[in-house]
């Protein structure tokens, strides 16, 4: 399942893989994880070279159960310090770097291993997981991605995440490496007006279909 942030993927993603008994990856968290430990680090983010320099340095584990998909680097949970403003203003960089996206490519491909998993991301149906039987690319309009973003978050507003989020989209669908797209065999899934159980409801309907 991939799709910009506030798409609802992960939220989704969860709830698919709680129906169906499936293991579930957030490969953003992933990302994250990195780029946290990169800031902890203090290594300079303009840098693509230092980044890449370092890139295979931190130990990351991930969880893949649905209701407790931890994630931890050297140890050290990790789970809420991802997901503040300094770490989502600095991931796209990140990610961007071909080294840090080899990397943890070959981990999800790991970790994906046999299948019976919902993966979600920004390149899962074009380069992690090319040949799933399912591919999902969720949308939903700028101001109900921004709206549900600012929910999720303390001392921000609408206007702030849409901005953001414009941003994010616009360096994730242009980098070199990986860009979000959406695989040309996906079936696209505009969840603007659907509520969760809606979206969780239509890809179980596309997984019985396909599969």
């Amino acid at each position: 399942m991939d799709g910009p942030s506030g798409s609802g993927k992960s939220s989704a993603s969860r709830g698919v893989a709680r129906a169906l008994g499936f293991r579930y990856l957030d490969t953003g968290a992933m990302y994250r994880a990195i780029t946290w430990w990169m800031l902890e680090q203090g290594v300079d983010l303009a840098d693509p070279a230092a980044i890449a320099g370092r890139a295979g340095e931190p130990v990351l584990a991930i969880g893949t159960d649905p209701d407790a998909p931890g994630v931890s680097v050297g140890g050290t949970d990790v789970a809420a310090a991802i997901r503040t403003r300094e770490v989502t203003s600095a991931v796209s960089a990140v990610s961007a770097v071909p080294e840090v996206r080899a990397r943890l490519v070959a981990e999800q491909r790991a970790l994906i291993g046999d299948g019976d998993i919902v993966v979600e991301g920004r390149d899962i149906g074009t380069v992690v997981a090319p040949g799933a039987p399912v591919k999902v690319y969720l949308t939903a309009s700028p101001e109900a991605r921004a709206r549900r973003r600012n929910a999720e978050l303390a001392g921000t507003t609408v206007e702030a995440q849409r901005a953001e989020m414009a941003r994010r989209d616009t360096l994730d669908s242009t980098r070199k490496a990986d860009p979000l797209v959406m695989a040309a065999d996906a079936v696209e899934l505009d969840t603007t007006e659907l509520n969760l159980d809606e979206v969780i409801s239509e890809v179980l309907r596309l997984v019985k279909e396909r599969t």
